[in-house]
């Protein structure tokens, strides 16, 4: 980071895409996490969305698809419910498109990219070539351990269960690869529920596969029966909206139960 930017807070000042900056703090532990959220001014609990999938090599076709899935779908359903949302971070698909998303609609939800510190440019004063620039319209950053895509996978489900705290949380599975995949193993091992959008390809694609009983890759196979994975079609963005709303809802109703029966 470069010297003399960090705030009083406990913030940093870190460079996004664009030539901005946005306020950042680096984690070493899980016990730094809530602490590391107060200190971005997001306060827990609150209701969460995890979205994870496809962070490049979409089609300009496949971007404006994703574009209104986002602003009508995703960003809807957090704002209708007062959620925060936790992704990524960096300025290319999925990630690209609900902080874009965010943007147009005016929003002011908590936006949360959680990145492996040696995978991002978040500073002039370390350009590596490999990295890729955070998105501007995040409302802030965790800088987590790690140097390769992938190692932020744990640490994107366990922020998403600190911020939840009690509250309910979801995780939004939209194209992706083996990343995505393992995002939402570790998000069904914390208990979270996961909604893979069919129709944006590829991991999300082989989990809606999995749930309906047709031929799926392997590891998608594994993660449906676990019986926590919905499935919603990417072509109708509001449905996508009520779902999520919806699943939200579930969750919270089954807490309610579990406190009432325990």
């Amino acid at each position: 980071m470069a010297p003399g930017r960090e705030q009083a807070t406990g913030r940093l000042l870190v460079d996004v895409a664009g030539g901005g900056t946005a306020p950042a703090v680096l984690v070493r532990s899980s016990s730094d996490l809530v602490p590391a959220l107060a200190a971005l001014g997001v306060r827990a609990p609150c209701p969460v969305v995890v979205v994870v999938g496809g962070a490049g090599g979409l089609s300009p076709s496949e971007g404006r698809a994703l574009a209104r899935l986002f602003e009508d779908g995703v960003a809807a359903a957090v704002e209708q419910v007062g959620a925060a949302a936790v992704d990524g971070g960096t300025a290319a698909g999925i990630m690209a498109a609900l902080g874009e998303a965010r943007a147009r609609r005016g929003s002011d939800f908590p936006l949360v990219g959680v990145a492996a510190e040696g995978t991002v440019r978040a500073s002039r004063l370390h350009p590596a070539s490999h990295a890729a620039e955070l998105e501007p319209h995040h409302s802030g950053f965790l800088l987590v351990p790690g140097s390769d895509w992938g190692d932020e996978a744990a640490w994107i489900a366990q922020a998403a269960t600190a911020l939840a705290g009690g509250a309910p949380s979801v995780t939004v599975v939209v194209n992706g690869g083996d990343v995505a995949l393992d995002d939402a193993r570790h998000s069904l091992a914390a208990g979270r529920p996961v909604l893979a959008v069919r129709g944006t390809g590829r991991a999300a694609d082989e989990l809606a596969s999995a749930v309906r009983g047709e031929p799926a890759d392997a590891r998608a196979e594994e993660l449906a029966r676990s019986g926590r994975v919905t499935t919603v079609d990417a072509d109708d963005p509001a449905a996508v909206c009520r779902v999520l709303v919806a699943m939200l809802r579930a969750v919270h109703s089954d807490a309610a139960d579990d406190d009432a029966t325990g």
